[in-house]
């Protein structure tokens, strides 16, 4: 049986991914435009979410974060959907388990992974209560 993943497409290279937060750059102003896609279905993805917009956030403070810019515009498709983000960021862990960020060149970065960990860390706080 085929492993589903999600895909994404930017400058003509392709990623295959079981994770993936997208940030269009309006998420920056309300963060009810953040997409979140994943092959997981169990109601534990949302921690993955989470840890994955903790991790990138983290090593970007710590100038550990590799961060691809793109000039194009970067697509994700999921088993259900699709979507084009003409300026933002993804955050992606591909199928390997690595880290992938892409990111349109001049967008802020801080502000896109501050706005991604943010919103995930109130959609988690919204169970714990």
């Amino acid at each position: 049986m085929r492993k589903q993943f999600v895909m994404v497409c930017a400058d003509g290279k392709t990623l295959h991914c079981d994770t993936v937060i997208v940030v269009p750059e309006t998420a920056i102003a309300e963060a009810g435009y953040i997409r979140m896609l994943s092959t997981n279905v169990g109601p534990q993805s949302k921690h993955g979410f989470h840890a994955l917009a903790q991790m990138a956030f983290m090593q970007y403070e710590d100038h550990e974060l590799d961060v691809t810019e793109v000039s194009g515009p970067m697509t994700v498709k999921g088993r259900h959907d699709a979507c084009e983000i003409p300026s933002g960021m993804t955050i992606c862990r591909t199928l390997s388990g690595d880290m992938a960020v892409l990111v349109h060149a001049s967008q802020p970065q801080r502000k896109l992974l501050e706005s991604a960990h943010r919103f995930c860390t109130r959609w988690i706080r919204l169970d714990v209560v």
